[in-house]
């Protein structure tokens, strides 16, 4: 049985990792060797001369040494914080960037700060400094925590160091800002134990010993569950402070006050800020002030989003004024503000949050209304009763008060004593000791901002635009562009552990989906519009003398309706505009990409207006991006259609047109029906009537699309918008887990109602032995279905299932603790000495009838005790968590889950959901391949045309085989009549061959089974006497013997199950005779006919809609991949259903991942960084330490190669096969390890070069791989059991132009399998990967280790890796792969006396291995065998003359094309690039502005096959062969 484990250190490390370039401005101390100007970072030469790396070999990283041998010096610690991390002055970067990065590379904190900290004598430097390297892991992305672990107590007593640290100390403004990123970190770290049991200290009840008197009694009366729990709070402090011999203070702890005095010294750092607007901007003080006010604004966000941390802060928050300070404060107004000011917004957002905090319930539209006149209502009788000066006031109607210039109004009668009275003392909003209680701004910002009416959430999301527009899209703050750090904050929500509430985790979610999608749109712009070269023309117009294949210029455009709002509402219902341009400039493949537009597609309207005169050098490095491009309007838009120069409708879906009417479009103008966003709309006329603005939609002149795949972000946002606005109904049994709260195991099977008492596992079990190795800790009992027991028990096998089953470590849930702490220590059973029984029930399964397709389906996988446990639990009802490292089976247990659930429950429905097309047809091909009807299969999409299968699974191919299949099976009720002597017209219609089954066929079955009752003596009476022996006469064996009455009764029920069959099929293809339109028939097939609906998650969320007003249902819901799709892509298809009476009709969630390879594509780096977006459900799931089951055996790789990945995971193993099969025990032909890293020196002088940021190329490792490439080709290794990878996009390309040099035109040679990135290679594999790691200077996101999983996980049979070895050895986080793959020889080392693809040395025998010192000799070696290979054609070419001379004769030319195509000296394959000569890869400056061009690589593909094609075909022309190619 499987172990079932929870997450803990071990399980899961947070560890997204981006590569960050270090400022090119940044200052050069003397400590870096003094270089030129840098280009982007600093180089690996310069790190290993700098001061700070020779400190750290003479101190912690000496090889020689061991961490705890090393002997500590406090003092220099002291001169490292006092020289390096805080001398700078770095305005708004609270460290010097560089010299943390060193530090932290070279493992500062592992080898030298954390193994000589004491709790006692430490330093505040050494607490300090080892607060930056936390930071900087974290901002990173890599495992912070891990290191810690080794000393749980000690860590314990460095975060109660570091809570202390403040205490007698003033901090500088820097290391305050670096304080508090190591509190928000570690607030967002709550799955940590150590780590959460601390800080959540912080923020509990005890807090409010800090609040003012009158704030304090408000809540406690607001709360009275509250004041139990605080008398018994203040009963345990007492007497602990009795037993320490203490008198009982509460404002003497640290925690009490921790929170409020951070608060208190926020508001005295935000009180310093200058009110005067002309502050220098190189004020690096100032900016360093401003970083910290934004950091605790995020601080103050991320306590009060979270429910653990936002019950007691809330109060406190509310108490100490904060938002009503920051609304007053200069730097709210102030330009360096801006970012300020939007953290603020989401700050008051979030304490203005609708849910009660207490219980944690979300509060309806209704209460929340309610409670705001509550609230009115109490002011109003307070001031008729106690305030006669606001007599108007409390007489007046809600309606006239609840708006903030009427209350200030109201209010403003008052003097500014009585006004503090009110607030103060009656109200107890703020305390009368607060500084700010004298200022009358500041009273009257917290009575109006307590008082006024907040628009309701969903009023606000629905105001929302779903098209970016100009503001938006160009706004650093919200979206930043690509090289965001990670060192400042962002004002965007994050994506963590814990939600408020299910509209919290729309909200979240919405907004960074619809931010993502700006990113990607704004990105598309800034690429479409620079080619349109617009200027302004002599009428003082916008032209344009360049063309772009997305945007075309607008011929005429004009605004055709706008509708009445609905009721409730003040936007339009619809507005509608016609847009007319033309294609004539472009090619026919570019008209026809325009011609290909269809309804729903979404289109931009940009409005360009560049400058009369060019801008200056000047004006162009300090103006935005839109400025440079003339860019002054972007509008979003829906098509709705398109029509050519006649008027004629293209691309109709509707049915309007019959396919054979439909005609190619005429001339070279389109008009297109479109709707804009109606929101936008009302946004912008409003502006023109109130503020005189612009009108936007006067001036828009070219229409944008993009590319289909990427452009469906509107779907899934009403999609998001659509869940915000309804009722969502979560499944009670997951909606707390989905929220990050309760019991982490409460949604497993052993904990849920409705169980299967009784499975039937049909083929799961090959046989008995198997069974009882799957159930080891048990004996294991066989009986018969009568109850005896079965001395020879042979599958299919019925288990009843016990509520808690037993393995040899660990159980299947059932006895977990239900806490977060316990996650680790999963479901353990004390296992007895004496073995409980399990008792099996192996049956006879009913003969299926006579024919070969009758005959089910076997499975043939021998699954393992791991795979078995995860089945159980994915067919028992609740959440299912399947971890599935590299090659260990999770399609094949994901399609046994679905198998055996089928036949255990027939009537419900399954929908599978994946990230790719090609996960899901892998899916979905080895369905087919079990036992379940192909009639009930459903693939959507646009991927089901890849299903590399005989049969149609769209919608539209199963209702022709629906169809089909009714003319087959009417014929076979016709045959059925026929042999009964009846007449055949019973097969005419579904309807008609129903009736005749029932008074015919089933009629006559109960006489023959009657008449059986009496004669089971007379061995031949069922031959005799079965009344369908004539339509079985067809069958491929005799039917009945007549030997035993009891075999030839099982024959006859076979038969009849075949002809119960034929009969539900047709009772199931009535619907489709009935109905008789297409659609009608299609969306019957699915929402009705079909038992397993298969889509990806896009799909899901583009067609929810649609899946809603047909009604469609669903009981299961598994889904593959489940670690690389978005977490609201994993959300939307848990609710593409309406509930049922108000409940979720789900039972199921089965999520089948590996967190520990990489995570969801998010493109923008700041999303990824700061708010988590790429973190996916799963990951989450397995963060908050709910169970999951591991598969522990892989069966992909050699073990040798499985182990540079298996330490990742828990007891991954081998199956039999990676051991026991002979191409696994001999070596790589030609080469001395299946395994090797190859270390690549600079060459032509240089190392790792980025010809624009981010795009990272090396020539050497590029050269190197493709000699090693050609080699292998050489040796006869097949073309596609080769992939090369790469972790960089540019170095994809620069190989790809090396192979189509030097492989491309040699058919001896040709391209790989693959060329690709890590990350486009997930879940793909090979026999053969040569990886290339790129970097030379700083280890880049491979230091991530998720990717590091990837890239080692994806071979087979050889890996070999070429990189930096100096660099890479010294990196942390990759020590466990690159310590086993450095006890190898770090240059590559050959078998040159091994000349074929196979040879029967064995893998464990390296020796006599040829040594290759670098790029130059593999090339050599190559070039050599090439000679070897010319030579050995030539003489064949000569043999062949002197054999077949006439021949040559007669037909010379053909003879010579076949034979010498390719026959070129070698000093001819030098010139012609089989030999790198480092001068032929273009991609290099090719790529110089950073993006790729696929499309130029598919053209020089197709020029390399072409000129291949066209080559000489006689001897003569041989040397202008080789200069061709």
């Amino acid at each position: 049985m499987p172990r079932v484990l929870g997450t803990g250190a071990y399980d899961f490390k947070r560890h997204r990792v981006a590569e960050y370039p270090v400022d090119p401005t940044a200052t050069t101390t003397t400590n870096v060797v003094e270089t030129k100007q840098r280009s982007s970072s600093i180089t690996l030469t310069e790190i290993q001369r700098d001061k700070l790396t020779k400190i750290a070999t003479e101190n912690w990283l000496s090889n020689n040494s061991e961490s705890n041998n090393i002997s500590f010096d406090e003092k220099l610690v002291k001169e490292i914080y006092a020289t390096e991390l805080s001398s700078l002055k770095n305005g708004r970067k609270p460290v010097p960037l560089q010299r943390v990065m060193i530090l932290e590379v070279s493992q500062y904190l592992e080898k030298y700060l954390w193994p000589n900290f004491d709790k006692q004598t430490a330093s505040f430097e050494h607490v300090m400094s080892m607060i930056l390297m936390v930071n900087e892991k974290f901002r990173e992305n890599v495992a912070a925590w891990i290191c810690f672990y080794d000393r749980k107590d000690l860590f314990k007593d460095f975060l109660e160091r570091v809570i202390r640290l403040k205490q007698g100390r003033e901090l500088t403004i820097s290391e305050k800002t670096n304080y508090l990123v190591f509190m928000i970190n570690a607030f967002q770290s709550l799955e940590d134990e150590v780590v959460s049991e601390t800080v959540l200290r912080l923020a509990g009840l005890q807090s409010w010993h800090s609040l003012s008197y009158g704030r304090f009694q408000m809540e406690l009366c607001l709360n009275e569950d509250l004041i139990k729990k605080w008398k018994r709070m203040i009963k345990r402090e007492s007497k602990e402070a009795i037993k320490r011999g203490e008198t009982f203070d509460p404002l003497s702890s640290v925690e009490v006050k921790f929170l409020r005095n951070l608060a208190e010294e926020f508001l005295e750092v935000l009180g310093n800020f200058p009110e005067d607007r002309s502050i220098d901007d190189d004020n690096e003080f100032v900016d360093a002030c401003v970083l910290y006010c934004e950091r605790f604004m995020e601080f103050l966000i991320d306590l009060l989003s979270q429910l653990p941390t936002r019950r007691y802060l809330r109060p406190l928050v509310a108490d100490v004024a904060v938002v009503a300070k920051c609304h007053l404060s200069a730097l709210y107004t102030h330009e360096k503000g801006k970012l300020f000011s939007q953290l603020v917004d989401l700050l008051q957002f979030y304490e203005k949050f609708e849910i009660n905090d207490h219980t944690g319930t979300q509060l309806t539209d209704d209460e929340v209304l309610q409670s705001h006149y509550d609230r009115l209502y109490s002011l109003q009788l307070l001031a008729f009763k106690r305030i006669p000066k606001l007599r108007e006031l409390a007489l007046a109607n809600i309606g006239a008060i609840h708006k903030r210039n009427d209350l200030k109004k109201k209010l403003s009668v008052l003097s500014p004593d009585e006004l503090k009275d009110l607030v103060c003392t009656k109200l107890k909003l703020v305390s009368k000791e607060d500084p700010w209680s004298e200022k009358v701004p500041f009273l009257l910002e917290v009575m109006v901002s307590f008082f006024e009416k907040q628009q309701s959430q969903k009023e606000a999301i629905n105001a929302l635009p779903l098209y970016p527009n100009e503001q938006i899209m160009w706004d650093e703050s919200v979206v930043p562009s690509i090289n965001y750090s990670g060192e400042g904050c962002l004002a965007l929500p994050k994506l963590n552990l814990q939600f408020l509430t299910l509209h919290d985790y729309l909200l979240r979610n919405f907004n960074l989906f619809r931010l993502e999608s700006t990113y990607e749109i704004r990105e598309d712009i800034q690429e479409a519009i620079p080619h349109l070269l617009a200027y302004i023309n002599n009428e003082g117009d916008t032209a344009f003398r360049g063309w772009s294949r997305m945007a075309v210029p607008i011929k005429e455009f004009k605004i055709t309706n706008v509708k009445q709002p609905n009721i409730g509402e003040v936007k339009p219902s619809s507005v509608t505009m016609r847009i007319t341009y033309s294609i004539s400039s472009y090619r026919s493949h570019i008209r026809s990409e325009w011609d290909a537009l269809k309804e729903h597609d979404v289109l931009f309207l940009l409005s360009i207006r560049p400058s009369f005169e060019p801008l200056s050098p000047e004006e162009a490095a300090k103006a935005t991006v839109p400025v440079k491009l003339g860019l002054q309007y972007v509008r979003g838009c829906e098509v709705i259609d398109i029509r050519d120069e006649e008027g004629t409708l293209m691309n109709d879906f509707s049915g309007k047109i019959k396919p054979e009417d439909k005609k190619p479009p005429k001339g070279e103008l389109r008009t297109l029906t479109v709707a804009l966003d109606t929101a936008q709309y009302h946004m912008d006329v409003s502006d023109i009537a109130e503020k005189g603005a612009e009108d936007v939609y006067g001036t828009f002149n070219i229409l944008m699309r993009r590319k289909p795949k990427e452009n469906n972000f509107k779907a899934i946002l009403e999609s998001i918008r659509d869940l915000m606005n309804e009722y969502c109904i979560v499944p009670d049994w997951l909606h707390n887990i989905f929220l990050g709260y309760g019991n982490p195991s409460a949604a497993q099977w052993t904990n849920m109602p409705d169980l299967l008492k009784t499975v039937d596992f049909k083929d799961t079990f090959l046989n008995a032995d198997h069974l009882k190795e799957c159930f080891s800790d048990y004996e294991v009992g066989f009986k018969n279905t009568d109850g005896s027991e079965n001395p020879d028990p042979r599958p299919p096998f019925r288990i009843n299932l016990p509520r808690t089953l037993k393995s040899n470590n660990s159980a299947l849930p059932g006895n977990t603790k239900s806490s977060l702490d316990s996650a680790n220590d999963v479901n353990m059973v004390d296992a007895s000495t004496e073995k409980e029984k399990l008792i099996v029930e192996a049956y006879m399964p009913p003969d299926p009838g006579p024919y070969p397709q009758d005959q089910p389906k076997q499975n043939s996988v021998r699954f393992t005790p791991t795979q078995v446990g995860a089945i159980i639990s994915g067919i028992q009802p609740g959440l299912t968590m399947v971890v599935g490292p590299p090659g260990t089976g999770k399609t094949d247990t994901a399609v046994q889950i679905l198998n055996v659930l089928y036949h255990n429950c027939p009537s419900q429905r399954t929908l599978i959901i994946t990230h790719s097309n090609q996960a899901l047809n892998d899916l979905f091909e080895k369905i087919m391949q079990r036992d379940v009807p192909a009639r009930y299969l459903l693939r959507l999409g646009q991927g089901e045309q890849e299903l590399a299968t005989d049969l149609d699974f769209s919608r539209q191919g199963r209702v022709n085989a629906m169809l089909v299949r009714r003319l087959e099976l009417l014929g076979e009720v016709e045959r059925l009549a026929r042999s009964l002597n009846l007449p055949e017209d019973v097969g005419y219609t579904c309807e008609s061959a129903g009736y005749f089954w029932l008074l015919h066929v089933y009629s006559r079955w109960e006489q023959f089974i009657a008449a059986c009752a009496n004669n089971e003596d007379k061995p031949t009476f069922v031959k005799d006497r079965f009344p369908f022996k004539e339509f079985f006469s067809d069958a491929p064996k005799q039917i009945f013997t007549g030997d035993s009455f009891e075999v030839d009764m099982r024959a006859a029920q076979g038969c009849f199950r075949h002809l119960k069959t034929m009969f539900q099929e047709l009772e199931e293809c009535k619907a489709f005779e009935l109905l008789k339109s297409t659609a009608d028939r299609a969306n019957y097939l699915m929402t009705k006919q079909a038992k397993i609906v298969a889509m990806t998650c896009t799909h899901a969320a583009l067609k929810r809609k649609d899946f809603l007003q047909l009604g469609f249902k669903y009981d299961n819901l598994l889904m593959e991949e489940s670690a690389q799709i978005l977490e609201i892509e994993t959300f939307i298809p848990m609710l593409l259903q309406r509930q049922e009476d108000g409940y979720a009709r789900l039972k199921r969630c089965i999520l089948i991942g590996d967190h520990h390879q990489l995570p969801p594509v998010v493109k923008n780096m700041a999303f990824q960084k700061y708010s988590h977006m790429d973190q996916s459900l799963f990951t989450r799931f397995v963060r908050l330490g709910i169970p999951y089951i591991e598969l522990n055996a892989q069966g992909r790789a050699r073990p040798s190669i499985a182990e540079l990945y298996n330490w990742r995971y828990r007891e991954l193993g081998d199956l039999p096969n990676v051991r026991d099969n002979l191409i696994f025990q001999k070596a790589n032909a030609g080469f001395a390890y299946d395994y090797q890293l190859v270390d690549v020196p600079d060459y032509n002088g240089k190392g790792e070069s980025a010809p624009s940021p981010w795009f990272y190329q090396n020539e050497g490792e590029a050269e190197y791989i493709v000699s090693v490439y050609i080699y292998m080709r050489l040796l006869g290794y097949p073309a596609n059991k080769i992939s090369i990878l790469t972790t960089y996009n540019g170095q994809k390309l620069l190989i790809r132009d090396v192979i189509n040099r030097r492989c491309v035109p040699y058919d001896f040679i040709g391209p790989p399998s693959k060329v690709a990135t890590v990350d486009k290679f997930q879940g793909q594999q090979n026999d053969f990967i040569l990886l290339s790691l790129v970097r030379t200077r700083f280890v880049g996101h491979l230091r991530d280790v998720r990717r590091l999983i990837v890239a080692m996980s994806r071979a087979r049979l050889g890996l070999y890796v070429f990189c930096r070895r100096d660099l890479f050895e010294q990196c942390y986080e990759l020590q466990p792969t690159f310590q086993l793959l450095l006890k190898r020889p770090d240059r590559l080392v050959l078998n040159l006396h091994e000349t074929e693809a196979y040879t029967e040395r064995n893998v464990e025998n390296s020796s006599g291995g040829h040594v290759v010192s670098g790029t130059e000799e593999m090339a050599q070696i190559v070039n050599y065998k090439i000679e070897q290979l010319y030579q050995e054609r030539e003489m064949s070419y000569q043999h062949h003359q002197y054999i077949s001379y006439p021949a040559v004769q007669n037909n010379n030319n053909e003879v010579t094309a076949n034979d010498n195509a390719h026959e070129i000296e070698p000093s001819e394959a030098m010139d012609t690039g089989i030999l790198p000569d480092g001068q032929n890869n273009e991609s290099k400056e090719k790529q110089s502005n950073g993006e790729a061009e696929p499309q130029a690589n598919q053209d020089s593909d197709k020029k390399a096959h072409t000129e291949v094609e066209t080559k000489p075909s006689t001897n003569e022309n041989l040397d202008e062969a080789g200069e061709m190619v």
